[in-house]
């Protein structure tokens, strides 16, 4: 995680992190997570978050995070993780997944796009409560 938010330079707090993600993988209601493998080495990971929507008729999924390291990128590695998620998504009768993406990336904006994911006509705002 802090390889992955030190590419936009986000900050992170470790133990409130490791706080979170225990109370995340406690409450199966709140989502998945899981590690990528390549050649038996973790590489990368997923964490998608749910949301219950009534404009969708169900439960929707966020996409929180999907990281692959800088050595594994470029290999089909994310394409595989897409259709992962795009599988679990059907598995869990999810409506829809949505996510978030840094404008300059992209590579992963084509990535996504490749698999099916549009860009959403509406725009995403956010109140961060104090």
């Amino acid at each position: 995680m802090q390889e992955f938010y030190s590419i936009d330079n986000y900050p992170i707090d470790i133990a409130v992190s490791k706080t979170l993600f225990l109370e995340f993988l406690e409450n199966p209601h709140l989502g998945r997570a899981w590690l990528i493998y390549s050649d038996e080495e973790i590489v990368g990971y997923i964490i998608m978050t749910f949301i219950f929507s009534f404009e969708y008729k169900g439960i929707i999924a966020f996409l929180d995070e999907l990281y692959i390291s800088d050595k594994a990128r470029g290999k089909g590695i994310g394409k595989k993780a897409l259709d992962f998620i795009h599988q679990e998504a059907l598995s869990l009768s999810l409506k829809v997944v949505y996510l978030e993406i840094e404008n300059h990336n992209k590579i992963a904006q084509n990535l996504y796009l490749s698999k099916d994911f549009v860009v959403h006509n509406r725009s995403l705002m956010k109140l961060t409560l104090k």
